[in-house]
């Protein structure tokens, strides 16, 4: 990206609060959008070839409630599952660190599979109890699934309404446009690399759709109001100054969000393993899609100061009226 150096230039941005020189975003949107449309392309080529690898909560199985009367190690939990056969198997305390819940596909589990857990588990804790077996039919998996679909997409609907409604519809279009460009690329990621989708993973997308919406937010009400403060430059320079006055703002709350979410993805353990690299990939593509999406798109849509600016009627033209 270049910035102005122009002398010219440079009194005509005085004055406006810049934090560095102006960075020319506008300028390269059309290379962002040949990058979307590559990586969306390719997205959906993979979901409609490979799929996704559905979890429990959407394929059935059965839940084992075991209680171990000393606190449970989870990774030995799970090789001895390995050990004795089941490869897929999740594993996660509930409540305290004595109690265990173990889920199995529906291909692993027989009408004796809680004595079977049982007699793996007696290497590990002589005293373990199996509290209860629920086995959770393929039915349930698939109204898991609708209402998964039905939440995102209400989601989005919603927010459209929002942000047409507080700013303008170009403005809302943009970013829910720029929202399905993140919630596709985090699940076509997922299909490629056939990563176990759960109900974990689409609280992720949820909470992606909330962070990249906020980031947008922010930079919809700079752009709003340089609008109605700054008259002598075009809709493209006034988007231009908006970009590069929030860019800080921008990248120090990302970063400081990505220090998290790989703290999550490194020793948080394999039960949030899905929840934290889609918050990862969400995160990442949804700083990029506020400025070469979102606003990016509101722009080509025509989006001008007249659009922002409330009309007020002048006190001479009032008393003409009347």
């Amino acid at each position: 990206m270049t910035v102005t150096t122009n002398t010219k230039q440079k009194h005509e941005y005085k004055g406006i609060g810049l934090p560095f020189s102006l960075v020319h975003f506008m300028k390269y949107r059309k290379f962002g959008y040949l990058f979307s449309i590559i990586v969306i392309a390719l997205s959906l080529f993979s979901i409609f070839t490979k799929g996704f690898n559905w979890g429990l909560d959407f394929t059935g199985g059965v839940i084992i409630d075991t209680h171990f009367s000393q606190p449970a190690d989870l990774e030995q939990v799970r090789s001895t599952l390995k050990t004795g056969g089941i490869e897929s198997a999740l594993v996660q305390t509930t409540g305290s660190a004595n109690d265990v819940a173990i889920r199995l596909p529906a291909s692993a589990s027989d009408a004796n599979i809680g004595n079977n857990i049982k007699n793996m588990m007696t290497s590990l804790d002589k005293d373990i109890q199996i509290r209860s077996v629920e086995f959770v039919g393929p039915n349930v998996g698939e109204e898991l699934t609708q209402g998964a679909i039905y939440a995102t997409l209400a989601t989005l609907i919603l927010l459209l309404a929002y942000v047409g409604m507080r700013f303008e519809w170009r403005l809302g279009l943009g970013g829910i446009l720029g929202l399905a460009h993140d919630v596709i690329v985090t699940i076509g990621l997922f299909s490629f690399l056939q990563i176990e989708i759960d109900l974990t993973f689409v609280a992720a997308i949820l909470t992606v759709v909330g962070y990249s919406l906020n980031d947008s937010i922010v930079v919809f009400d700079r752009v709003r109001e340089n609008f109605r403060k700054i008259r002598r430059l075009s809709s493209e320079e006034v988007i231009n100054i908006s970009l590069t006055q929030t860019l800080s703002r921008t990248l120090m709350t990302s970063v400081t969000t990505l220090f998290v979410v790989f703290s999550l993805l490194f020793f948080g353990g394999p039960s949030i393993y899905s929840f934290s690299l889609a918050l990862l990939i969400g995160i990442g593509f949804g700083t990029y899609s506020s400025i070469f999406v979102a606003i990016a798109l509101a722009f080509d849509f025509g989006l001008d100061r007249e659009h922002m600016v409330v009309k007020v009627v002048e006190k001479e033209d009032f008393q003409e009226g009347l």
